[in-house]
């Protein structure tokens, strides 16, 4: 196991142990499981991630922290965009759509506000970030 899935893996076992909340980094910051499909395996996979609900909407921000290149998470979703969340104690189905343009630059703005972590990345790197929305299907 890696260092990157030995490290998600404690923090989605404190997420499930506790319903949804964890601590270190993520403590007191809204975090999410996002169970995706690879795009190349067909393995369900599951990645914490912080998350923000605007106006009843709820996104995902593929920050990768900063790198140049998209997470792997991202790609799997692009490519199977069905997805699974957990959100507290709530699993729910939901599409993953990327949002664009000035919606993108508008959500985007707000999480970098609330957690200035996400304006530092965008810093350090000259690939946009992509903002997903995750949307509940019935």
């Amino acid at each position: 196991m890696s260092e990157v899935q030995d490290w998600n893996a404690k923090i989605i076992a404190e997420f499930r142990a506790n319903d949804g909340k964890v601590s270190g980094p993520f403590e007191g910051a809204p975090v999410l499981l996002l169970h995706t499909t690879g795009a190349r395996s067909g393995l369900e996979r599951v990645n914490p991630m912080m998350y923000l609900v605007e106006a009843g909407r709820t996104y995902v921000f593929a920050s990768k922290a900063g790198a140049d290149t998209h997470p792997d998470w991202y790609h799997n979703l692009v490519a199977h965009p069905e997805v699974t969340v957990e959100l507290g104690a709530e699993t729910f189905a939901a599409d993953a759509t990327t949002v664009e343009g000035a919606e993108r630059d508008r959500v985007f703005a707000i999480q970098a506000q609330r957690y200035p972590g996400f304006a530092e990345y965008e810093t350090k790197t000259t690939r946009v970030i992509p903002v997903v929305e995750l949307v509940r299907t019935p």
